[in-house]
């Protein structure tokens, strides 16, 4: 990822990049093929749009925790969104420098979903007694990178697992990835011309072999035209649960948005054009489908 400045959250951004890489093999694809491409010269040419984690709404945990990270760092909270159907609260968070990417953290609403499905996730987040974030040094690189990557909860079973996936995949996929970075999204607009709109990039994809999440479509497009989103399917990992056996999940993926300039700088030439004349901020409706880039009815298409 491409930052101008070198503070303790670049640093621990690329911490949490590095590890998001070895497990998302379409990242080095992508990024080798963009090289091959001549649209990049490296993985450090990508302006990163916005990155995103997952977590549980329950005491200790959830955005009130998390957001704790971010914010000690700058970051300022923005608008709030709900998605009614997946059970999810989320927010949006501006960084204080323009090099740094935007942040999406949700939350799954688990007072919301059946009594047996809560019991299952409480038998888990229950072990966590105080609020994990408050016992770290949020300045501390190390600390913070470790934290991303250690687990806050045991092991599922692969019974508990399959059970949450009947109600809420996004369930299923935090009670085993826990806060694994989720994806990270490539600012298509800020590519040469020839692929700086998603339909000419999606080809692109498609032609290295990388599956597109249909879900509303392959570009999700806000209301008013100017944000529009495509993501790739989730690349699958070998899960162990806590009996030892083993299954193929969802792991992460990389999104893709193409943020349009606001009618107000439409003058303005490609050059010129600065993060801050372009249309910010997330859509609910575009959101929702990019959720479901983990969902088995994504990762298993026929095709």
């Amino acid at each position: 990822m491409k930052f101008a400045t070198h503070t303790v959250m670049t640093q621990i951004l690329d911490a949490l990049f590095a590890v998001y890489a070895q497990r998302v093999p379409d990242v080095k694809k992508i990024t080798q093929a963009m090289v091959d491409k001549g649209l990049v010269n490296s993985q450090a040419d990508i302006i990163n749009d916005h990155v995103a984690f997952r977590t549980m709404g329950v005491k200790n945990l959830g955005i009130a925790s998390f957001e704790k990270i971010f914010l000690a760092h700058g970051y300022e909270k923005r608008d709030s969104f709900y998605f009614e159907i997946k059970k999810l609260n989320a927010n949006w968070y501006a960084p204080p420098t323009p090099d740094l990417p935007r942040v999406f953290i949700s939350e799954l609403k688990v007072d919301q979903l059946s009594e047996t499905t809560q019991k299952i996730i409480y038998k888990y987040t229950n072990t966590v007694k105080s609020d994990p974030v408050d016992q770290l040094d949020v300045m501390d690189v190390k600390d913070v990178a470790t934290y991303f990557q250690t687990p806050l909860w045991e092991l599922p079973s692969l019974e508990d697992y399959e059970h949450l996936l009947t109600e809420s995949e996004y369930a299923a996929w935090v009670i085993y990835n826990r806060y694994y970075l989720n994806h990270y999204t490539i600012s298509v607009h800020d590519l040469p011309q020839a692929y700086n709109t998603l339909e000419p990039f999606n080809s692109f994809l498609t032609s290295i072999g990388i599956q597109l999440n249909t879900s509303g479509g392959e570009i999700k497009t806000s209301s008013d035209g100017l944000l529009r989103q495509s993501s790739s399917v989730a690349n699958q990992v070998l899960a162990t649960f806590k009996e030892g056996a083993t299954k193929s999940i969802a792991g992460s993926y990389v999104e893709f948005a193409e943020r349009k300039p606001l009618p107000e700088y439409n003058h303005l030439n490609k050059k010129d054009l600065k993060r801050e004349h372009r249309r910010e901020g997330f859509e609910t409706a575009n959101a929702d489908r990019i959720f479901e880039s983990t969902f088995t009815t994504q990762l298993y298409q026929k095709g």
